[in-house]
């Protein structure tokens, strides 16, 4: 293969319409970032494709009595990138170091993942054997815990931050070769990572932010494989004889954020999301059918619940498309159309290049005009947008996908694991919900846990801090050279 990045005999090429905003494996957090990281670093469990939990750096776990604690046992033998070898302290450290404030981490090891399980701290038993700290028995912590990059100490202890963001130093199984920012990531087989034979010598990593330019690389042969093909590429791809297009739902829900902080009430639009009524009466203004066939050309998943459709028990159904009732919801709750037709102004924010280019926004933003309810939509480039909504400072709307899971209910819940947990991006703090979480600590019963959930997933609906809309539907553009299959949860895996 050339230095270009072109296609050869071991190697595979991949495009994504975004670079990885950091390598740091603290801090990382977008899918299009986690994706280039996961081939660099490994996790002690990682899931499989079926969503199954299977050993990944480690062997083996074991929850102490209380279920407070986690030792993990490492398999033997393993390497960091400079040959060095990966023990029980570097789990320890890459634990500390996602979990140190002064760090200031945003990504999904320290904004999600720490916070989820509640962890206190971290102990080496010996070389091969560590064990994790939480405040409390987490049903789901070793599904978390696959999250955690492992990292070795002693290359990061020798960068700052701003170093450790570009020079990742691996443990998985590649190693960085390339990045020029805004480009490609190339990345090369890391001969110190022994559990398993990558199946490429190379992989690299297209930025490409047009998905009409993706398709045609696609059809010219110089990429393998292309993400989030647009709905108006589909046919060309289909009537290609060089590719085809695979399709998956995958478990990433795609809703509207209702942002109820303080900094957002000073408006009468921020004012009146305060109240759930308003925000009930919101969902029946959307016809997320029409959304989806005429804007992304395929039939979707609705979502009705943060609980992925596998994983859901609850029976709640989701908001049929009714204005009318949108309308009437409105009046009773004290909003009328003045005399402008206006019931109240709002905001609604969003990316430009994800979740349908925009015009997914643009559409709600036009239905929810259509009840009274004026409405701006802003669009945003995706580096702008994911600082803001980690901020919580996206809104007082903002359209937003996060991902739930192929393997737990109480995984897709997590998002909402405590009312100042990072990925709340809402602000919501419903009592009566999050009183949940602490039932669910007291129990190990199955079908107690079950009638919890449920419980807590009505409040959800009541409350309504999220709009429901779909589970994203997503394309690939696979070249006939390879086989590949798409994972619903949205991990590339090629080796």
């Amino acid at each position: 293969m050339s230095d270009s990045g072109s296609v050869g005999a071991n190697t595979i090429v991949i495009a994504q319409a975004n670079d990885a905003d950091t390598l740091d494996p603290s801090d990382v957090g977008s899918a299009d970032t986690l994706n280039v990281a996961r081939m660099l670093f490994g996790t002690l469990y990682d899931v499989s494709p079926d969503g199954n939990l299977q050993p990944f750096l480690a062997e083996s776990y074991a929850y102490s009595e209380d279920g407070r604690s986690i030792t993990f046992k490492l398999r033997p033998g393993l390497e960091c990138e400079d040959g060095s070898p990966l023990t029980a302290s570097d789990v320890a450290y890459s634990f500390q170091r996602a979990a140190d404030p002064r760090n200031h981490f945003t990504g999904n090891a320290s904004g999600f993942l720490i916070p989820s399980i509640e962890y206190t701290g971290v102990h080496v038993d010996s070389p091969l054997s560590v064990t994790i700290h939480t405040s409390k028995y987490n049903p789901i912590a070793i599904g978390l815990i696959s999250e955690m990059m492992v990292m070795c100490r002693k290359p990061y202890e020798k960068m700052s931050l701003s170093e450790a963001s570009t020079h990742p130093s691996s443990t998985g199984p590649y190693r960085l070769a390339e990045w020029i920012h805004d480009d490609r990531i190339v990345l090369e087989r890391n001969p110190h990572f022994t559990l398993r034979r990558p199946r490429y010598d190379r992989v690299v990593w297209r930025v490409i932010p047009e998905g009409s330019t993706r398709t045609a690389e696609l059809l010219a042969g110089n990429i393998d494989l292309i993400t989030g093909v647009p709905p108006d590429q589909i046919d060309a791809i289909r009537n290609s004889e060089t590719a085809k297009v695979e399709t998956v739902t995958s478990t990433r829900r795609v809703y509207v954020g209702f942002n109820l902080r303080k900094k957002f009430q000073d408006t009468d639009g921020g004012r009146a999301i305060q109240d759930p009524r308003v925000r009930q009466a919101l969902q029946y203004a959307i016809d997320v059918p029409t959304i989806c066939e005429a804007l992304l050309r395929t039939p979707c998943q609705r979502a009705s619940t943060l609980v992925v459709p596998r994983n859901d028990k609850s029976g709640i159904a989701s908001t049929p498309f009714d204005p009318d009732k949108a309308e009437k919801l409105l009046d009773a709750a004290g909003y009328p159309r003045g005399k402008d037709g206006v019931r109240f102004h709002l905001r609604l924010q969003a990316p430009r290049t994800l979740y349908g280019d925009g015009n997914v926004a643009q559409a709600i933003g036009q239905y929810l005009s259509d009840i009274g309810v004026d409405t701006q939509v802003s669009l945003l480039d995706l580096s702008v947008y994911v600082l803001l909504t980690r901020a919580h400072e996206a809104g007082p709307l903002f359209l937003l996908g996060t991902g739930g899971s192929t393997w737990s209910a109480l995984y897709d819940m997590s998002d909402l694991s405590a009312p100042d947990a990072g990925t709340n991006y809402t602000g919501w703090h419903d009592p009566a919900f999050f009183a949940g979480w602490s039932k669910l600590e007291q129990t190990r019963d199955a079908m107690e846990q079950q009638s919890i959930m449920n419980n807590m997933l009505q409040e959800f609906h009541a409350g309504a801090p999220w709009l429901m809309l779909y589970f994203q539907p997503d394309v690939y553009g696979v070249s006939n050279r390879i086989h590949w299959t798409p994972r619903a949860d949205e991990n590339i895996t090629v080796y």
